[in-house]
């Protein structure tokens, strides 16, 4: 099963509102959704993945061990971070995105 934290529902929720108020490119209201629905639908399958991978950067490490990369498009990358229990349930701890992940010393 994959289980969400209060703040990676708000993660999901900033994104909705991000992406429906972004001011450098209007979205339509269905397209919001779309978007929305698929990332979501992206961590509602992370109990049946065979391989997951660890966190790298510092700042993912912070809020779990494992992290899915889910690419959007060539600019934009969703990090969904993650830990896991001996049962292989999933425990979304944050979804954060490339603008605002930085690559830190490790």
């Amino acid at each position: 099963m994959v289980f969400y934290s209060h703040i990676a529902r708000q993660d999901l929720k900033s994104i909705f509102d991000g992406l429906l108020t972004w001011s450098k490119h209007q979205l339509e209201y269905n397209h919001v959704v779309l978007y929305h629905n698929t990332i979501v639908d992206v961590c509602d399958t992370l109990d049946k993945k065979a391989i997951h991978f660890n966190a790298r950067y510092i700042i993912h490490k912070r809020y779990g061990e494992k992290v899915h990369t889910y690419k959007r498009n060539k600019q934009t990358v969703w990090y969904i971070i993650y830990n896991l229990d001996q049962h292989n349930n999933v425990y979304i701890q944050r979804i954060l995105s490339n603008h605002t992940t930085i690559a830190e010393p490790k």
